[in-house]
């Protein structure tokens, strides 16, 4: 099984995220502990992703409101 690295490891490769496909599921698993995987469907990995980004986003604004300095003002 050949295992790929999230393009955003950077060159150390700490705090990275690798993926490997193993029909019909994807795996995913942490570098640094290589021993813990998570299997699912492609489609559980996209929702995944998808509510990441959200809640990151979510995440953002809610700094962004509750924070004036941090857009500039202040």
């Amino acid at each position: 099984m050949q295992w790929q690295k999230s393009s955003f490891s950077g060159v150390e490769g700490g705090n990275c995220v690798e993926v490997a496909l193993a029909q019909p599921r994807l795996l995913l698993r942490e570098g640094d502990s290589p021993g813990k995987v998570l299997a699912m469907a492609p489609r559980g990995l996209l929702a995944l992703i998808r509510h990441i980004k959200s809640e990151r986003q979510r995440d953002a604004c809610a700094c962004t409101l509750d924070n004036p300095t941090s857009r500039g003002e202040g």
